[in-house]
């Protein structure tokens, strides 16, 4: 099958554009297909157009925040956000700290490779 993942009622998905991008979203009813969305593996059991505190405790029950916050693009978005956030310092900081960590390795690859070659 070449889809996993469908626009159906307790879809999690993610906002693309607008005012609302970069948030997670609960599909509750479809109405047309020209929402700009990403769709996330991440689904509720919940009935068409809830109310609002009947979806916010099935969020809470399904555990979304967490998936979300647990899952690799979801780590992604969030180190792009942090990163997005620093200021000149931090990035010097950080660009010393990967030169750092590279020399490291070079030395550890280093010695591996004089073990093997002995």
């Amino acid at each position: 099958m070449p889809f996993k993942r469908y626009v159906e009622v307790g879809r999690v998905a993610l906002v693309n554009y607008g005012n609302e991008c970069g948030k997670l979203v609960v599909i509750v009813d479809v109405i047309d297909q020209n929402r700009r969305l990403s769709l996330t593996d991440i689904t509720i059991d919940i009935k068409r157009a809830p109310k609002k505190k009947t979806l916010i405790a099935a969020m809470e029950a399904g555990d979304v925040k967490n998936k979300w916050e647990n899952s690799s693009w979801g780590r992604k978005l969030i180190v792009q956000k942090r990163r997005a956030a620093l200021n000149d310092f931090d990035r010097f900081k950080l660009m010393l700290a990967k030169i750092k960590r590279g020399g490291l390795i070079r030395q550890e690859l280093a010695k591996l490779k004089k073990q093997n070659g002995s």
